[in-house]
Order: structure tokens, then C-alpha cells, then sequence
């Protein structure tokens, strides 16, 4: 199910930083998240991804760059992209999931465009 939850993109130069936020609606347990990104033409790529344990992944070109984290209390997944580089330039998607009452529910968010500049 679509939902407008993806927020945080916008324009930086190279090595900066940027904070994505992915917001799900009504009360989720184990709340979990995967945020990817998209260049326009190409295939979505996996970015990072977080359980609802805790446990993080990361692709390699975002190891040590970008952080996945949660906020279960405001249903919220976030990635944190610093030493941001043009490569990182796309549109990233983010998914987020969970239990509601007795029920698995899953969340894509609109995209949220990311341009970095020299």
C-alpha cells in the first residue's frame, strides 16, 4: 500500500549529509524497514534495511556512510546518509512493515528525490 511517508530528500554538495524519514500511519509492532533507491532507467537497488530486532544491513557502497535506525514509538524508519557523493544521486524508496493488531501490514513510501552536486 502507497503511502506519503517519505520525507528528507533534497539538494547537497558533495559530502554532505542528509536524513531520510519513512513514517507509517497507526500503531505498528515490530516495526521494520528497507529504504532503496532508483536512477531513473536502471533497476531499484537495495540500500539498507533494518529487522525488527534491530538488525541492520547495508549495501556495500553505503557501509560506513549511511545509518538505518527506528523509532518504534513515532513508526519511523531513518536513514542517515552522510559524505554523501554524485553517485548517491536517485530517487530512494523506502518500505516499512510491521503487526497491526493481528495483522502484517506493509507501507512503500511516494520516494524522495536525493541530488547531490559538486
Amino acid at each position: 500500500l502507497m503511502c506519503s511517508c517519505g520525507s528528507g530528500g533534497g539538494l547537497v554538495q558533495v559530502g554532505g549529509s542528509l536524513r531520510l524519514a519513512c513514517t507509517a500511519s497507526g500503531n505498528i509492532d515490530s516495526l521494520n524497514g528497507i529504504w532503496y533507491r532508483q536512477v531513473s532507467g536502471k533497476q531499484r537497488e537495495f540500500v539498507a534495511g533494518i529487522t525488527a530486532g534491530g538488525s541492520t544491513s547495508y549495501e556495500d557502497f553505503a557501509e560506513g556512510r549511511f545509518t538505518i535506525s527506528r523509532d518504534n514509538s513515532k513508526n519511523t524508519v531513518y536513514l542517515q546518509m552522510n559524505n554523501l557523493n554524485v553517485e548517491d544521486t536517485a530517487n530512494y524508496l523506502c518500505n516499512v512493515a510491521g503487526i497491526s493488531g493481528r495483522a502484517h501490514v506493509a507501507y512503500w513510501g511516494k520516494g524522495t528525490q536525493v541530488t547531490v552536486s559538486s
